[in-house]
């Protein structure tokens, strides 16, 4: 299975606006100071925690991990290319806020578990873990018939998921995040040629281009939509 590579690589979610808003969200549910520690999972190119090390200066360098590491990662995060369960059982680091954004459907039923019990032992008293996710219902990722048929399918299991994720939670609260795209149909046809999203990932080229074509035709020049994220709020107690 190829790897997602670009869902934060020239799309609105690696924009200086979509950061400042999303931390802005954070900002609004968890009390920052220069001690905060921070692990994000499968943080990408970091721009989200990079631009929170910028803005507090945090005296532990944010921690960021991901099985896949590019080029462009941010350089002032403490990075680290290794699977979560894998990292979280090696170290006894201990965290203010573990993020987990838009990942934990790459992980199977067993090893969400896995990776919740392993997050809560590494969280100190009052410490936070937020999971975000794609809005399943109602989703409004502009679309091609295949790719919306995959998605939707993708969006089913996530459903499945955040219930796994709130019978080992338990006491937790639900939040939504929203964010107003407006984006140039020609780049995020660039976008999909990228495989930007995860139900884009293997499919074959030519279903792609097919796939374009239907944007060119069904889109206008200027592609507005709302980008909705569901989250969950877990604080240790």
């Amino acid at each position: 299975m190829r790897r997602l590579r670009n869902w934060d690589n020239k799309t609105w979610l690696s924009s200086k606006k979509y950061i400042t808003s999303f931390n802005a969200f954070l900002k609004s549910k968890i009390k920052f100071n220069i001690n905060t520690q921070i692990l994000d999972v499968g943080c990408g190119r970091a721009n989200i925690i990079s631009a929170l090390q910028k803005k507090y200066k945090f005296n532990f360098k944010v921690i960021g991990i991901d099985v896949v590491k590019n080029k462009n990662v941010k350089k002032n995060i403490v990075f680290k290319k290794i699977d979560a369960i894998k990292y979280l059982k090696k170290n006894n680091h201990s965290f203010d806020l573990i993020i987990i954004k838009q990942t934990i459907h790459f992980f199977s039923k067993n090893k969400i578990n896995i990776l919740l019990n392993l997050c809560k032992k590494r969280l100190k008293k009052n410490g936070i873990i937020l999971i975000f996710s794609l809005k399943t219902k109602n989703n409004q990722i502009p679309s091609f018939k295949l790719m919306k048929k995959k998605l939707n399918k993708s969006l089913d299991r996530d459903e499945i998921i955040f219930n796994l994720i709130k019978m080992n939670l338990k006491k937790l609260k639900l939040y939504k995040f929203k964010y107003k795209v407006l984006i140039k149909k020609t780049d995020y046809i660039k976008m999909i040629k990228n495989r930007f999203i995860s139900c884009l990932i293997n499919l074959p080229k030519k279903e792609i281009l097919k796939g374009v074509k239907e944007i060119q035709n069904n889109f206008k020049d200027l592609i507005k939509f709302d980008d909705n994220l569901e989250c969950i709020f877990y604080k240790k107690s």
